[in-house]
């Protein structure tokens, strides 16, 4: 069978292919200890009228204990879900219009012992360092963390950081995005239907909030192979993911317009249907 590698290259699999186990096994092996977000695409016009456009889904396992999204006490400043395991975010916003997201990279043996991803959002939420400078600084400790790819930015600048291979960053250029488990503009299925749906949004805030909503998963032909079984990897191939243990937790959405940021969050329950929904928009 045809398979693509993380970077959605296509390679021949053996003709036995991979050992065949339950999903429920399998997910055992991604007990991975930090938060993340799993799919984001955004539009990025700096110096434009509407200057973000951004939609993102959260997959986690269900029992994982999670806030809403809401004004952190003792940061007041803060608007972010929060992951009640491990303290921090997968995406993030300021009264001074800062935000971030943060997503994992899905490649064979994680490393162990290492520090919370989520903590990265919060870490530069809280500073008042650029994105340029705070990326810059996050290079030499940024092997301290599991594996990830982080947005940081501003109205006037955005910028990507990876530590995978190695860590790297750089400023995010104008125009259509999309961020998965993989690296930035990496060519998966679920990341080329999203460009697609962002192009065919209408300008609501709601309906960005939802954009990312096919619950099908992909046939194997067009899987990429990130070390996980093939079972698995048709379950994370849906940009909404339903399962028993494992799935979409929220959709979420940006909006930046002028000196305003604008965020939404949509609460998904264990079995996909809807939940609660919170709407905030910075500065008050």
């Amino acid at each position: 069978m045809t398979q693509r590698n993380v970077n959605g290259e296509q390679r021949r699999q053996p003709g036995n292919g991979r050992q065949a186990v339950t999903i429920a096994v399998t997910l055992k092996t991604l007990s991975i200890k930090d938060t993340r977000m799993c799919l984001i695409v955004f539009d990025w016009q700096p110096g434009a009228e509407q200057w973000l456009a951004l939609a993102a889904n959260r997959d986690e396992f269900h029992a994982r204990p999670t806030a809403s999204l809401h004004r952190w006490p003792g940061q007041p400043t803060l608007l972010a879900g929060q992951d009640l395991q491990q303290g921090g975010t997968w995406l993030g916003i300021t009264q001074d219009l800062r935000f971030a997201a943060v997503t994992n990279i899905r490649l064979p043996n994680p490393p162990d012992n290492v520090r919370s991803r989520g903590e990265l959002v919060t870490r530069y939420l809280n500073s008042t360092q650029t994105p340029a400078a705070f990326a810059r600084s996050l290079l030499s400790e940024a092997s301290q963390y599991g594996r990830f790819n982080l947005l940081c930015g501003t109205p006037e600048q955005l910028w990507y950081i990876t530590n995978t291979p190695q860590p790297t960053a750089h400023a995010v250029t104008p125009g259509q995005h999309v961020l998965s488990n993989a690296w930035l503009d990496s060519d998966w299925p679920k990341a080329r239907l999203a460009r697609t749906q962002l192009q065919t949004w209408q300008g609501d805030q709601h309906q960005l909030t939802r954009l990312l909503n096919r619950r099908v998963p992909w046939p194997d032909q067009c899987l990429p192979d990130t070390g996980v079984t093939a079972e698995l990897e048709r379950l994370l191939s849906a940009q909404f993911i339903t399962s028993a243990r494992y799935g979409t937790r929220s959709s979420s959405s940006l909006i930046g317009r002028r000196q305003r940021l604008a965020i939404e969050e949509q609460l998904w329950l264990d079995n996909g249907e809807s939940g609660q929904s919170r709407r905030f928009q910075v500065p008050d």
